[in-house]
């Protein structure tokens, strides 16, 4: 199978009757601004009759609306003014879901993108793995946007399944006339201070340019030192993507994106605190809303690292943007169940309840607290900003669950061995259990001819990247499905791992393959019991033990990893207060955000508008004529073709059987599953291609369908989705 690369036209703005005065000439409405903020952007207005004037977007990093210990309350329950600010003024879905794998780079891109991994091509995250004829690859999922996936190829890092560079989030913005601000999002930010020829540095700033000498020389400097920090600390993790003729780059560099659809001349971008700080502070740093300066581990002002992307830290440089005149802003939050030290220099796993952990909740919910005080201020508040909340994934604790605390007035203490993930290597395991699987060298050593990506759902590669029907490879498979492992929590020693298992045809169904780079497509996926970590780097991993620094685990396909939340305020939002009554995952967001403010995109999205969210002013005709009915199909469709809905989990339930049959000498069992599984995901690829075509085109100012034909599809897609539940083990 292959899946849509789908571009599309773009729709006549005559056409968008929604857009009112989005892209009309130049206004005098201005965004807001504080004494000392100069205007960059002329005119955003953005919406039904240009109501929205302001777009902030906030990506959390592991933040739970659901409880991790039933006696404590959960994150966003001890971040009242955020929780509340959604609840009263909007609508907070407490049925959102993430992609597979559900690390933070995938979820992220996929709601920024709208799109799954295997259009965006992360389709195993925070890093990959390649073959690359003579062994493996280990790139980074997190680059500039425009990065190659590694040295000396020219194969883009965001790839589509036609080898293009994925489409830019911030371009629809750009072309309406609004500046984007990028606050430590992932990948529209530079990611490293390279000057090799796929350097981040090289490739925006230049050879020759001070920045390239400043990145030089920082990489010079001696390891662990303020001059080896400086150049990520001036450099990365801030950007603004500019309008045309925005005076926020004047100064800047040419913003450049050669795959966009539709073409991307003549704009300009900035990069980095040394030329972004400027234009948002006559201080040496901008002040966090704590009250402290934003600075590096060494004291040096500009950015802190991602770890350091506090709540007080990101959401200040997100209001000093948007007094600044940037009026769309993408902020990321990190994580709150960790304590990252001073910018990143330290990291400690806390369990629920743990003080540290309620002590670091507190002070984010602070900081929101003074966040919406603070744009209440300056005139941004609901009734002209689109506020958007969202999350990358869930986790799953790894540890003893505490009874007699609630973390709030008795904090839970957790004492040696009782919180951690439990690391396990995989070569120890598998030699021990099925030595038959490998060769021995000289010495009478294993050779591992195999590699993983590192997780508690861990993506495997065999050395030459033999067929998926191979013998190799279904040896492999059936002897990783038998695993086991001590559980030092527990006390057993013979522990299953197995919960689930993608061949290359179930990872196909779940968007987990690319075929612009098949070269980074998993042989198989295990999804493991969600308390283990299971890598071989670095191999000195000892074979079952708790690893203490490390106690949140994600990746898997356990609720609470899967289950995620979505929270929207502003105009054209509907206040339904939180609800679980839509299901919805990553890829909505994006949609349903361009939907509301009138804007146009270049390409079909795999998500939907949450109509359900939106109010009927919101929305083009086409999308009231048959509202209900439209709905239903966007739940069926969702159903259809999300990782997490039913269609994909049934489907992996019947791989997984399937992946344990057969033997070396009759695996008639296994092709006749995997033949049957090709089937369902062709039939699923053409009906799910219909009805994106059809949201897609009514969502963006399409005419609308015929009742019998929304009705016809709904029927079709409920119908494919029983029949594989139908036949599940």
């Amino acid at each position: 199978m292959s899946r849509r690369p789908r571009s599309r036209p773009a729709i006549a703005l005559a056409t968008l009757g929604l857009l009112g005065t989005a892209l009309a000439a130049p206004s005098a409405a201005a965004a807001p601004t504080t004494a000392g903020h100069p205007s960059a952007t002329q005119s955003c207005s953005l919406g039904p009759k240009g109501a929205t004037k302001h777009v902030v977007y906030i990506q959390f990093d592991n933040t739970h609306l659901r409880r991790d210990n039933p006696n404590v309350p959960s994150d966003l329950e001890q971040m009242p003014h955020l929780l509340s600010f959604m609840r009263d003024n909007g609508t907070l879905l407490s049925n959102d879901h993430t992609i597979l794998i559900s690390h933070t780079a995938g979820g992220i891109l996929s709601s920024l993108t709208g799109v799954y991994p295997d259009r965006h091509g992360q389709i195993v995250s925070n890093s990959n793995v390649r073959f690359n004829g003579t062994g493996f690859q280990f790139p980074s999922s997190f680059g500039y946007w425009t990065d190659p996936v590694a040295a000396n190829t020219t194969i883009p890092n965001m790839v589509t399944p036609t080898g293009a560079n994925a489409p830019a989030p911030w371009v629809p913005y750009t072309r309406a006339g609004c500046d984007f601000g990028a606050i430590g999002t992932a990948n529209t930010v530079l990611e490293n201070t390279g000057t090799g020829p796929s350097g981040d540095i090289t490739k925006v700033f230049g050879p020759g340019s001070p920045q390239f000498a400043e990145a030089q020389a920082s990489a010079a400097a001696p390891s662990g030192t303020a001059a080896r920090a400086k150049a990520q600390t001036d450099f990365v993790g801030f950007a603004i993507h500019c309008a045309q003729g925005s005076t926020a780059c004047t100064g800047g560099q040419a913003d450049v994106l050669p795959d966009e659809p539709g073409g991307y001349g003549g704009y300009k971008g900035m990069f980095g605190a040394q030329e972004i700080d400027p234009l948002l502070t006559n201080d040496p740093a901008v002040t966090g809303l704590d009250g402290q300066p934003i600075v590096d581990p060494f004291g040096q002002p500009g950015f802190p690292g991602f770890d350091g992307m506090s709540a007080a830290v990101s959401l200040a440089y997100t209001a000093e943007m948007q007094e600044a005149g940037v009026p769309v802003t993408f902020s990321y939050i990190s994580d709150a169940h960790d304590f990252h030290g001073v910018a990143g220099n330290d990291h400690q796993a806390f369990g629920p309840g743990s003080a540290g952990y309620v002590a670091q909740l507190k002070a984010y919910d602070d900081a929101f607290a003074a966040f919406f005080t603070r744009l209440a201020s300056d005139g941004i508040n609901k009734s002209n900003t689109l506020f958007v909340f969202t999350v990358d994934e869930g986790d799953h604790f790894a540890g003893v669950e505490k009874t007699d605390c609630d973390g709030v007035s008795t904090p839970c203490v957790y004492g040696p061995g009782e919180i951690g993930e439990i690391n396990a290597n995989i070569d120890t395991l598998l030699f021990e259990q099925h030595p038959e699987l490998f060769a021995l060298d000289g010495s009478g050593k294993p050779v591992f001819d195999f590699t993983v990506h590192g997780d508690d759902a861990p993506t495997f590669y065999l050395s030459g990247n033999p067929a998926p029907t191979s013998s190799h490879v279904r040896d492999f498979e059936r002897a990783t499905a038998e695993l086991t492992a001590a559980n030092p929590y527990t006390g057993e020693t013979a522990h299953p791992l197995l919960v689930a298992m993608a061949d290359r045809e179930e990872q196909q169904l779940l968007h987990m393959s690319t075929a612009g780079d098949p070269n980074r497509n998993p042989t198989f996926t295990l999804f493991a019991d969600a308390d283990y970590f299971l890598t071989d780097f670095p191999s000195s991993t000892c074979e079952t033990c708790i690893n203490a620094a490390f106690a949140w685990n994600h990746g898997d396909i356990q609720p609470e990893i899967a289950n995620t939340w979505l929270g929207f305020v502003g105009p054209g939002i509907r206040q339904l207060g939180e609800t679980g009554d839509v299901w919805t995952d990553h890829t909505d967001v994006r949609p349903t955000m361009l939907v509301d403010l009138g804007l146009d995109t270049s390409y079909e999205n795999d998500g939907r508008a949450i109509t359900e969210v939106l109010t009927g002013a919101a929305v083009p005709h086409g999308l009231n004529a048959h509202r209900g009915s439209l709905q239903a199909l966007g739940a069926a469709y969702k159903q259809l073709d999300a990782p997490f809905g039913r269609f994909g989990m049934a489907t992996l339930a019947v791989a997984t059987a399937g992946i344990r049959t057969g033997s070396a000498s009759d695996d008639s069992a296994y092709a006749a599953m995997d033949a049957r599984l090709a089937a369902w995901g062709s039939a699923r690829d053409a009906l799910a291609d219909r009805i994106a075509d059809l949201l897609d085109g009514v969502e963006f100012g399409g005419p609308a369908p015929s009742e019998s034909t929304i009705r016809s599809l709904t029927k079709q897609a409920t119908d494919l989705t029983a029949e594989v539940e139908a036949a599940t083990p």
